[in-house]
């Protein structure tokens, strides 16, 4: 079966810092029309720094769309069209002042595919050093190491609940078992 939807007309409704929104009309494979609301965004990066004694710098900080504090690793959005990697880099060094000599893709995601076009790549970050943490702005930001094995136990057992976070850390865990 022949899954494509062709579109046949799109609305822009919002066009934002960070996100777009549109709502496309679409031709189904049986013929029928349907809408879809889709949300662009530019991607981001996420990335598991793991020191020497497989500790993971991870982040803290307030998630206004939820209302509460998440356990998060570092991570942050693609500026127009650029390189993850170099992304990747450039956010563990702002967000937790830490800069990696191995830097390794673990691969990349789609975190909502119900709405949204979002993609998100994620490394391992290794063989650590100091650099200078720069936050944005309006990024406040509280940095801790946690064992890699107990983060893995915190997925499990339902504490971290933020996709990106839990995808790399179970990435990571079996990256390193590898």
């Amino acid at each position: 079966m022949d899954f494509y939807e062709k579109t046949i007309a799109t609305k822009e409704i919002f066009d934002g810092k960070i996100i777009k929104v549109r709502v496309d009309t679409v031709e189904l494979p049986n013929g029928n029309t349907s809408t879809r609301e889709i949300v662009s965004h530019p991607g981001g990066v996420g990335v598991v720094a793991l020191d020497e004694n497989n500790n993971v710098y991870m982040v803290r900080q307030f998630r206004k769309p939820l209302d509460k504090v998440l356990l998060e690793v570092p991570a942050g959005k693609l500026d127009g069209g650029e390189d993850p990697r170099i992304c990747g880099i450039r956010e563990l060094e702002e967000e937790t002042g830490m800069c990696a000599r191995s830097f390794e893709p673990l691969g990349e995601f789609y975190p909502s595919v119900g709405f949204s076009a979002e993609t998100l790549y994620l490394y391992i970050a290794r063989d650590l050093y100091p650099g200078k943490v720069h936050p944005d702005e309006d990024e406040f930001l509280e940095v801790e190491k946690i064992p890699l094995d107990t983060l893995v136990e915190m997925v499990m057992d339902g504490r971290i609940k933020d996709g990106k976070t839990i995808v790399a850390i179970l990435k990571a865990k079996l990256y390193l078992e590898k």
